[in-house]
């Protein structure tokens, strides 16, 4: 955390940091354009960010794109901002992005996080039924993981598991999983409020996808999370990021999936009022 503060604290990097929040996925050409810094200055700026794990990088044939990880703030949010002080935050965020307009290009969303643990265990996590129940919050993912095949969502263990239009794009195991996400299903509405017309719109949502890469580093292995291909303006982005008020989105699930592998038990579910 010392690391995350001290990358903070400099206005270059934060300027850099805004960059990429208003699009995320910008290559070292991209994010020197505009800027009075030399090449070789947002390079070493970069790589602070990096090792502070607040700019994570994915690669995009012979370019190297830089994303905004939001794991170090998740880590500063969970320990200085309570639960119900985190809604109001939120509130006054959403409030400064209507009125400043977002941007129209479909958002990404990249998380990376540290496992002690093997890439096989880490695949066996994803991948096997038994596993998935416990850090998805009772649900079980449901495939044979071959290419192509369906992902199937089974919501308890006597339920018949869903076919939500999920299929298996890639699968290498112990390195690489990539598969298409599930659009917004009537049980959202009842779970966030939405009206029929609400939901009517969030339908129309184009399919977005979830890339899993898995990479020894040393004693852990660095998980990459990357989901894309959303639409603009996007409601799901919201919710697997953990912006929609009742949803943790991936970096609550992650952070259960880190817990379960490493201490043997995944995050207890929150406390509700009652």
């Amino acid at each position: 955390m010392d690391e995350v503060f001290r990358a903070l604290a400099d206005a270059s990097r934060r300027r850099l940091l805004d960059r990429l929040n208003v699009r995320n996925g910008q290559s070292l050409r991209e994010l020197c354009a505009g800027l009075d810094m030399t090449r070789q200055s947002v390079s070493k700026h970069l790589a602070v960010l990096e090792a502070a794990g607040l700019v994570t990088t994915t690669r995009r044939g012979r370019e190297k794109l830089h994303h905004l990880n939001a794991a170090p703030i998740n880590a500063v949010a969970d320990r200085w901002i309570g639960r119900y002080d985190r809604a109001r935050a939120q509130a006054l965020a959403d409030l400064q992005a209507a009125l400043e307009g977002q941007p129209m290009e479909g958002p990404t969303f990249v998380y990376t996080t540290y496992i002690r643990t093997s890439p096989e265990r880490l695949w066996t996590a994803l991948t096997t039924p038994e596993f998935t129940r416990r850090y998805w919050g009772g649900v079980t993912l449901v495939s044979d993981w071959r290419p192509g095949s369906p992902l199937l969502w089974q919501d308890s263990p006597d339920s018949e598991p869903k076919d939500l239009g999920q299929r298996v794009l890639e699968a290498e195991p112990h390195r690489r999983l990539v598969y298409t996400w599930h659009g917004f299903q009537p049980e959202h509405a009842t779970h966030f409020g939405w009206s029929d017309e609400e939901l009517a719109a969030r339908l129309g949502e184009r399919r977005s996808k979830v890339t899993f890469d898995l990479t020894p580093h040393g004693e852990t292995v660095r998980l990459t999370v990357t989901h894309d291909d959303f639409s603009p303006d996007s409601e799901m982005h919201r919710a697997i990021s953990g912006q929609l008020d009742g949803s943790g989105g991936w970096p609550e699930l992650l952070a259960s999936l880190k817990s379960l592998l490493e201490t043997g038990q995944p995050l207890p579910e929150p406390a509700t009022a009652g």
